[in-house]
């Protein structure tokens, strides 16, 4: 039976999840940048084969960024990119034949085959 003044850790769901992969890589690329105060900025710009290319940065945090924190590191995204990355999950596939990181958008309607482009 359960108790009303129960509290379990229940936080909210993240705007982007990171793999447990792609955090380790953005905290070693994190620490080799040796700037204090940078984090992940993921974004979308126009192009590629698919009509929105995925970017990928380390900035610091701008005026307007929804901030997602993942304790160690913060991820940025800018308002217009928050809307086409939300519910994105962000990996790290390493190894010999490793592409990097790779974006996995449920929203995603049409990807391209390198996987560094979509559209909805």
């Amino acid at each position: 039976m359960s108790n009303a003044n129960d509290t379990k850790d229940a936080s909210p769901p993240k705007l982007v999840l990171l793999t447990d992969s792609a955090k380790a890589e953005v905290r070693r690329l994190i620490e080799a940048e040796g700037k204090p105060g940078i984090g992940l900025r993921l974004g979308i710009k126009g192009g590629g084969c698919s009509g929105l290319s995925y970017a990928l940065d380390f900035t610091e945090r701008r005026d307007g960024d929804t901030v997602v924190d993942y304790g160690e590191f913060e991820v940025f995204l800018d308002k217009k990119s928050t809307i086409y990355l939300s519910g994105v999950t962000l990996d790290h596939q390493g190894g010999l034949s490793g592409r990097g990181f790779v974006f996995q958008n449920p929203h995603a309607s049409n990807t391209c085959g390198c996987g560094e482009s979509f559209s909805l």
